[in-house]
């Protein structure tokens, strides 16, 4: 049509400089009068690439793994890579050979693996990886030498969120858990344990809720009744902390005079809470785009010359009303005897009906 060689034509497309700007133009004008498509089936067999990375996920609907994914959709467009995304059924799927398969039949050149609470099954997963498996990275996943893992650290996260009560004066702190048989919501509750500890303090009391607000509102209702004393609350996301704040409202307890309280997660919204949530934000788009990034490498390297390695990003403590800057002295005190054991594991404390 334009009287020029296919290998031009490819030159246009793929927006090499080296094309004569009037031969450019004429190439565009055709392509777009028929409505031309390259075709990306073609390419990957000419290439021998197919431009798809492979995501496994669980949990789309919690604010978290949706905030990744998403950092991991706007990473790879920008990077020329599309994604296949397979969502898990259930977070204890005990079988992914089928997902690993359909994935590796789309010829996906590298997979990110991020559902949210692997923890140590991390090491099930890899036995069942195939040989000849494109490069793997694991999102929020124990570390392991074999491969790339992205994360952060909840437990010292879930301290700085105590120290910064204790530092606003707190003694009598309470926790909200999230579902423990997520590994951040075990990690979580550790640093708070741990926080307490290291201050002198015997740990408040704990109650387990759902992933939501208005599971929050129900835990801290119940945890209200049974420990009205409490003057801080440390939450393991920011919607059960929502549900907080609900209550604490209608029932009068005034924040943060009566109650100071912490969030966990950096939802937008938080400033918008009434009072304005203090809360630690995780980077969480920013490990779905870190994954990528590693991802890529990982496929464009030399064989041999990518070393798997654990990645770990900060987290930042967000001060609103619920929760002031105290004068940063965290108080230590000297622990009055303990009448009750203090909660160690999940399975030593009485879980809210809110579970």
């Amino acid at each position: 049509m334009t009287g020029v060689s296919v290998q031009t034509v490819s030159r246009v497309i793929n927006k090499r400089p080296d094309v004569s700007p009037e031969t450019r133009a004429a190439v565009e004008a055709a392509i777009a009068e028929h409505g031309f498509q390259p075709s990306a089936v073609a390419r990957s067999l000419v290439q021998r690439r197919s431009q798809m990375i492979g995501v496994i996920a669980a949990g789309l609907k919690y604010f978290g793994v949706a905030q990744t994914v998403n950092g991991v959709t706007e990473e790879a467009e920008a990077s020329g890579y599309s994604i296949i995304l397979k969502e898990l059924a259930s977070f204890d799927v005990p079988d992914i050979v089928p997902v690993l398969e359909l994935l590796l039949s789309h010829r996906v050149e590298g997979i990110i693996f991020a559902p949210p609470q692997m923890g140590a099954n991390i090491r099930h997963v890899m036995e069942q990886l195939p040989p000849g498996c494109p490069p793997v990275v694991f999102l929020k996943a124990e570390p392991t030498p074999a491969y790339t893992t992205i994360g952060i650290d909840n437990e010292a996260a879930a301290r700085q969120a105590v120290q910064h009560l204790l530092a606003f004066g707190r003694t009598r702190i309470a926790h909200l858990a999230g579902p423990l048989e997520w590994r951040e919501a075990r990690d979580r509750r550790d640093g708070w344990l741990a926080a307490l500890r290291d201050a002198g303090l015997e740990p408040g009391p704990l109650a387990v809720s759902p992933w939501s607000s208005a599971g929050g509102a129900a835990a801290f209702a119940q945890l209200l009744d049974e420990h009205p004393d409490i003057d801080g609350l440390f939450a393991a996301s920011d919607q059960i902390a929502l549900g907080v704040l609900h209550v604490a409202n209608a029932r009068g307890v005034r924040i943060p005079e009566q109650l100071a309280v912490v969030g966990f997660d950096g939802l937008p919204e938080t400033a918008q809470f009434t009072p304005s949530l203090t809360t630690i934000r995780q980077p969480l788009a920013e490990l779905g785009k870190l994954a990528v990034r590693e991802l890529v490498r990982a496929v464009d390297a030399e064989a041999g010359a990518y070393e798997p390695h654990a990645l770990q990003l900060p987290v930042e403590l967000i001060v609103g009303d619920s929760a002031p800057a105290g004068d940063g002295v965290v108080r230590h005190v000297t622990p009055a005897p303990a009448t009750t054991p203090a909660p160690e594991r999940a399975g030593d404390v009485a879980a809210s009906p809110a579970t």
